[in-house]
């Protein structure tokens, strides 16, 4: 009978420190898994990390010719306002880039871009008074010379 207790006791034991078959085999599935996952993430970092240091190398020319290629492009071909100051004698060019219009424009166009002009710039309203006479006087100078 001490046989058979031994024997059953170890069957006890048995079934117990017994693991299945599958639950062994899917933890290491699951553990090669999570090794996988872990390497490719590595490997995307490592990747992220290399093309940014590539990236910043490249950077450097490139932010030295765009620097040049600014500085070649002049700020007053990107305006559209007219640079400088006033001639001392105005002439029908200058008139007419102070009223925004061609200097062949009739009268009826002249009267409009002066009306709109004024309105902004007119003393009473906050102009200067120095703009208005301006503005004036390149309105009479384009309507003396204009044929309608």
């Amino acid at each position: 009978m001490e046989g058979a207790a031994a024997s059953s006791e170890g069957l006890r034991y048995a079934e117990y420190a017994r693991v299945p078959t599958g639950a062994g085999k899917g933890q290491a599935e699951l553990d090669r898994g999570l090794a996988r996952t872990m390497i490719a993430v590595g490997l995307g970092v490592a990747t992220v990390a290399f093309a940014g240091r590539y990236a910043f190398h490249l950077w450097k020319p490139l932010e030295q010719a765009i620097t040049e290629t600014a500085k070649r492009i002049s700020t007053s071909s990107l305006s559209s306002y007219y640079k400088g100051g006033f001639e001392q004698k105005m002439s029908r060019r200058e008139a007419s880039l102070i009223l925004g219009i061609s200097p062949s424009a009739g009268k009826a166009k002249i009267r409009t871009a002066h009306r709109r002009i004024m309105i902004l710039n007119h003393p009473d309203k906050g102009g200067s008074p120095y703009l208005a006479t301006k503005i004036n006087e390149a309105k009479d100078l384009l309507e003396s010379t204009a044929k309608n």
